[in-house]
């Protein structure tokens, strides 16, 4: 007989490795893989990533804080970083940056949405943070210029929503 707390740990790693294709195969500028993505799953690694995320609110916000709260609680996090890369046009005058920068965060947007779409499609809660992106490039998880995280967890009640 499986156990409830080892088929969700089981499901939730399958989702994490889905939705980390799912980044990977987005559509892209140009079709320019810029897209890198991690998946952290073990206690040790939550636990330092949700220390980093205390450590830099007083520098970011104290939304860092409840951000690592639910990143412990997390049954694990998909990072999604994007690089960015000469993808061969040239930026209009009347941008106020870069078009290979737009680009890159336009590419990262897009392998987000595919992401959660895929977590949303298998009943995984999920949420986007850009507090666990400041953290996870701190301690350098990805070679990227731009990280997003993912917690995803599976609990009978989502712990990404009525936070305070």
């Amino acid at each position: 007989m499986l156990e409830e707390s080892q088929l969700i740990k089981d499901g939730v790693l399958n989702v994490a490795k889905l939705m980390a294709i799912a980044a990977k195969t987005a559509p892209k500028a140009r079709g320019i893989d810029n897209i890198s993505v991690a998946v952290l799953t073990s206690r040790d690694e939550l636990e330092e990533l949700a220390k980093k995320m205390e450590e830099l609110a007083s520098e970011y916000g104290p939304f860092l804080r409840r951000d690592a709260k639910n990143v412990r609680e997390s049954d694990a996090v998909i990072l999604i970083g994007a690089k960015v890369v000469d993808i061969g046009l040239k930026s209009p005058p009347e941008y106020k940056v870069d078009i290979n920068t737009v680009a890159a965060l336009l590419n990262l947007g897009i392998a987000l949405g595919s992401a959660v779409k895929i977590a949303s499609i298998l009943n995984v809660d999920n949420r986007i943070m850009y507090s666990v992106g400041i953290a996870a490039q701190k301690l350098k998880l990805l070679d990227a210029d731009y990280i997003i995280g993912i917690p995803v967890s599976v609990r009978g009640k989502n712990i990404y929503f009525d936070r305070k």
